[in-house]
């Protein structure tokens, strides 16, 4: 089922160009994801966690280490076993040592590939949480576009009605010319109008604070002035099956996927403190090229350069008895990031339905509206020919005048009910 709503004219066509900017919703979108500060400082934040996967990815590669050094040696001494036969033991005194080690971990228990898959897991969550940072700021910067579209439509209905109680003060000051009305009945309307003025600046200040904070929102200039488009009430929004939306929430949901996300990453964790049980296996390898060779005595004035080739094992006992408590730890963290995942589409799916209901739920409204609209018109005409007429009270006149200008005024507030209910339903699938 489509149903389509439209409202004459269009606002963008009245924006002075040189003041103000028409913004379609789209384009609203795009200033949000360019402009605004919280988003940047969530996308650097991913960009530190793209990062971090290569830190991690790093720990594959071999680690080398150098060192040169050179020294000054003092003369040794030898004595007996009692500190006897005291025996000057002169040695170089230039000393020189370089030294080169590398070591390559070819089994690690798992340790580095699950550090790895950890630090990807926690690049797709930050993706994830920037995702659903950006349904959040654009929903709050389309609150704020939807508000202010309907102050402009409001701004629209109080200066019709304006001058409308302006038309029935010039009828009503020549029936008094002519002795078939009072002053009083004149004052009465100068009344109303004023209360009508009254409103009208109200709604223009309204519109200041409301692009103010819009403006702040998108990052524009806050002198300029934003213009809503009112071809967005003219579009078809289709009523599609609740199903429907809750297949797309299952697939697109940010907040869904960093539940998922979760549960990875604490399986992961469990994997890197299972691996602490596990020996530590390297190939290692040096060269040393020192100066002179000590360990003889006399000293030899020479340089002796030796390598080797070998491989360690590494197992940490303790660990045996200090990890029973961190894996205990690290299985609960599992169970609880599944059970948080499935409370999480708990919640889901009842905000989707939420919305999908309220989503239907705006036709209805804005069908009521449009009939309180044509009801509160006929009832105004009528009283006015009655009151023309002289058949009918200037408070009945007033009543029907004020009657009027509410129902106008929510039939605008349901024509883009309609649209918010439908950004809604997308924002909470996560499909903004």
């Amino acid at each position: 089922m489509v149903m389509t709503i439209s409202l004459a004219g269009n606002i963008c066509l009245n924006a002075q160009q040189s003041e103000s900017r028409c913004l379609s919703i789209d384009e609203l979108f795009h200033l949000v994801e360019t402009n605004s500060k919280t988003l940047r400082v969530q996308k650097s934040g991913t960009e530190i966690a793209a990062e971090a996967v290569k830190t991690a990815q790093a720990q594959r590669l071999p680690d080398i280490s150098t060192q040169l050094s050179a020294s000054y040696l003092g003369n040794g001494f030898t004595t007996n076993r009692d500190f006897g036969d005291f025996t000057k033991a002169p040695i170089p005194h230039f000393g020189n040592n370089f030294a080169l080690e590398a070591s390559q971990v070819v089994y690690s228990g798992g340790a580095i590939s699950n550090n790895i898959a950890l630090a990807k897991l926690a690049y797709q969550q930050s993706a994830a949480s920037t995702a659903q940072n950006s349904l959040q700021v654009k929903f709050i910067a389309l609150g704020q576009y939807l508000d202010l579209y309907k102050l402009y439509n409001q701004v629209k209905v109080y200066e019709q009605n304006i001058g409308l109680t302006r038309r029935l003060i010039e009828n009503t000051e020549a029936r008094h010319q002519q002795g078939t009305a009072l002053q009083n009945d004149i004052t009465r309307y100068e009344l109303q109008l004023e209360y009508l003025k009254l409103g009208l600046t109200k709604l223009k200040d309204e519109i200041s604070i409301q692009n103010h904070q819009l403006c702040t929102t998108i990052g524009v200039p806050l002198s300029t002035s934003i213009v809503p488009d009112t071809t967005i009430i003219r579009r078809q929004y289709a009523t599609d099956e609740e199903q429907d939306w809750q297949t797309i929430a299952s697939t697109a949901s940010p907040t869904l996927k960093q539940a998922s996300i979760g549960v990875d990453m604490a399986h992961a964790q469990e994997k890197i403190v299972r691996s602490e049980l596990l020996p530590k296996v390297a190939v290692v390898a040096a060269n040393h090229f020192d100066g002179p060779i000590t360990i003889e005595v006399p000293p030899i004035n020479r340089n002796f350069n030796y390598w080797y080739v070998g491989l360690g094992i590494k197992y940490n006992l303790s660990s045996l008895f200090k990890n029973d408590k961190k894996l205990k730890e690290a299985k609960l963290a599992v169970r609880q990031s599944d059970e948080n995942r499935l409370a999480v589409e708990e919640q889901l799916e009842n905000a989707v339905q939420s919305a999908y209901t309220y989503y239907k739920q705006s036709f209805v409204e804005w069908q009521t509206q449009q009939k309180s609209v044509e009801l509160a018109s006929q009832n105004y005409n009528v009283v006015n020919d009655r009151y023309l007429n002289q058949l009918a009270l200037i408070t009945d006149m007033i009543d029907a005048s004020n009657m009027k200008l509410s129902a106008e005024l929510q039939e605008v507030n349901a024509r883009i009910g309609i649209v918010y209910a439908y950004y809604k339903m997308k924002y909470t699938s996560g499909n903004l």
